[in-house]
């Protein structure tokens, strides 16, 4: 099966050139504005490899207190959410053979993540391609390994393994709690 095949039938949509836009990452996963750090899928091979890209621009929201003189080097694009943009990158791949009406109940939990390495800033103007890989699967959860390079080849992030587990959304909800009968507890008084 061919890339833009496999992207065809994961959405129901393709590019010109066989890529995956926004309006089919939204119904992979959850992540909306301004936490969508995944622009396109380029390619992917179904419980194997994704390649994905974001362009990091000067007008996301981490960049908007920053005072007018603040120096080039001000404008890094933060660590956590260069990891974050990576891991989304990952649920996409755990998410994407799967049935719709599977993914729409479904959270990526992320449990872990070791071997992290940041070679330099990453700053406005780069387009990140995120390349990840399963390393391991078991039923439902997914060991994840990688690298994120800039358009003009330099590797900014080497992931070593993140750990995701696809679980219902109803797994996260707080258990149902009696409703308040009036009455007082034990040894505590109610002013009247």
């Amino acid at each position: 099966m061919s890339v833009g095949r496999v992207l065809e039938h994961a959405n129901g949509v393709t590019g010109p050139t066989g890529v995956t836009g926004v309006a089919s990452l939204k119904a992979l996963i959850p992540h909306r504005f301004p936490m969508l750090l995944v622009d396109r899928v380029l390619e992917v091979e179904p419980g194997d490899r994704i390649v994905c890209l974001k362009a990091v621009t000067c007008n996301e929201p981490w960049y908007q207190q920053l005072p007018d003189d603040t120096p080039d080097s001000g404008y890094a694009y933060p660590t956590a959410l260069l990891v974050e943009s990576w891991c989304q990158s990952a649920a996409l791949l755990a998410a994407w053979d799967q049935p719709r009406e599977v993914v729409a109940d479904q959270v990526a939990l992320f449990g872990g993540i070791s071997g992290i390495q940041v070679h330099g800033p990453v700053l406005p103007g780069d387009l990140l391609r995120h390349e990840v890989r399963i390393s391991r699967a078991l039923e439902g959860t997914w060991f994840f390994e990688g690298t994120t390079t800039t358009a003009d080849g330099r590797q900014v992030l080497v992931v070593e393994s993140v750990m995701t587990a696809l679980r219902p959304s109803s797994v996260l909800m707080p258990p149902a709690r009696e409703q308040d009968s009036g009455a007082e507890a034990p040894g505590v008084k109610v002013p009247v």
